[in-house]
């Protein structure tokens, strides 16, 4: 039954096509479609441009707009809703949804983490582990996993990475620091695959999927465990980590590592408590939102933003500051792209790109995921795995017949944009503040000594990965 399912459902790119489908020339395809490597390329080379990705895909949004209207490519006869109100051409094209819930959980995490509890969580693994490399090995790197699924990639980074910078470099083992940051780096997109507000793709291909967030966690979790015990053991092996030597070692650095206080970044003990408590019930909110009468209705977007201005209660005299942290860029990023993607709709640029795709989808319903996935990851290693997701994404749910939230199809997707990321330094944000830290520690690693030092883990996790698509999603 699931085969015959799934077979039916690859056929449906071969004629994918939006349901507003209407006459485009080959000429005003073609040229939407260099409007779109422009902006890719032009994401990818952001830094030597020297300018924001909201700037770019911005001015990418405002020509596409242009020149949709010119071609009269733009249903604005079908922007007027009851009451005569006339609704701006770009506003239903922004995925509005998803900008709730990256703004709702940014803000929440943001504000939660002035209670010191992820600092706190970090420095009690690091005094528990006596200083042993080993263990702080596994411990730090079992603590970005879950670090990465609640906070964001980035955040998760930063905090582990600088207290592994300074717990190595007390206990006089920073030849071991190479080591830790890049398998810490690497696990962020590991573990960026573990719940569907875990990573910006997540959010896009789950909303688009309607893949429920209980759903996505008990699919995503097997992998996540197996990958990052894969990475973890292979971390050791390849860095030559090895354990404290004797009884002697074994207590000095336990003296060390016994210095730090954990309760050092707590200014509220009620505060502290506060914030686990709501970090718990925000991911209780999230698992639950799909059966809950009413929040049902309103999507996990309003719970995002409920549980954020829940936590700015406390500084509620004072929330500017929170609101001035927001990255208010790549909200703009993903506001911009979802209008550029809607033009290309519009323009028939995502229906041809399906009909690309037949080639992938048409290899079967098992190699088929399987061969989405390689691609999947081969182009996120070299530009922003968001547009991409976005537009494939796009192309999924917008085809006469998308395919149901248990396909494959859609984990070979999400897979393949999450773990992209950990072939090359600019892959992902977080592999790019790895690298960050790890220059600031004056330890050398250049593009191509990354992409040898990276090459066995994300081999081992993209192919695991395949394993998981080919014989248990499928």
């Amino acid at each position: 039954m699931i085969a015959h399912a799934m077979t039916s459902t690859l056929g449906f790119l071969s004629d994918a096509a939006p349901a507003s489908a209407h006459h485009v020339s080959a000429g005003v395809t073609a040229l939407f479609i260099a409007l779109l490597i422009a902006m890719v390329a032009a994401l990818a080379f952001e830094e030597k441009l020297h300018a924001k990705k909201s700037i770019i895909t911005s001015a990418f949004a405002v020509l596409c707009l242009l020149l949709g209207a010119i071609f009269e490519l733009l249903p604005f006869e079908d922007m007027e809703i009851a009451g005569g109100i006339h609704l701006p051409i770009y506003i239903p094209a922004i995925e509005w949804e998803v900008i709730a819930i990256i703004l709702g959980a940014s803000l929440f995490v943001d504000v939660t983490s002035k209670s010191g509890i992820f600092s706190w969580i970090a420095i009690r693994l690091t005094k528990a582990s006596g200083g042993d490399p080993v263990k702080l090995l596994w411990y730090y790197c079992l603590l970005t996993v879950p670090f990465s699924a609640v906070l964001n990639n980035v955040t998760a980074m930063i905090i582990i990475g600088s207290l592994t910078s300074v717990s190595l470099a007390k206990l006089n083992r920073r030849n071991y620091l190479l080591g830790f940051l890049l398998a810490e780096g690497l696990l962020t997109n590991v573990g960026g695959l573990l719940t569907l507000i875990s990573s910006v793709p997540n959010i896009i291909v789950g909303q688009a999927a309607e893949i429920g967030f209980m759903t996505f966690f008990t699919k995503a979790a097997p992998y996540v465990v197996i990958a990052t015990l894969v990475t973890v053991w292979l971390a050791r092996r390849l860095f030559k980590i090895e354990p404290l030597a004797d009884e002697a070692e074994r207590r000095a650095a336990a003296e060390l590592v016994a210095g730090f206080d954990e309760n050092d970044g707590v200014p509220s003990r009620g505060y502290f408590v506060f914030s686990a408590v709501a970090l718990g019930l925000l991911i209780a909110a999230f698992s639950t939102a799909s059966v809950i009468p009413y929040i049902k209705d309103l999507g996990l977007g309003f719970v995002a933003m409920f549980f954020a201005i829940g936590a700015l209660l406390k500084y509620k005299h004072d929330v500017d500051k929170f609101y001035a942290a927001v990255d208010w860029d790549l909200l703009a990023f993903f506001g911009s792209l979802f209008i550029v993607i809607n033009v290309m709709e519009h323009a028939q640029v995502l229906a041809l790109i399906g009909k690309g795709l037949t080639a992938v989808t048409d290899l079967g319903p098992k190699l088929g995921p399987v061969a989405l996935l390689w691609c999947s990851a081969i182009m996120s290693s070299v530009t922003d795995n968001i547009p991409l997701s976005a537009m494939l994404a796009k192309i999924f749910s917008t085809a006469p017949d998308p395919p149901p939230n248990t396909s494959p199809l859609w984990w070979a997707i999400i897979f393949g944009c999450n773990l992209g990321g950990n072939i090359t330094p600019i892959g992902s944000a977080s592999t790019v503040v790895a690298v960050t830290i790890i220059h600031r520690n004056k330890l050398p690693l250049s593009f191509v000594q990354f992409v040898k030092a990276a090459a066995p883990f994300a081999a081992a996790q993209l192919l695991l990965a395949s394993a998981y698509v080919f014989f248990f999603l499928s």
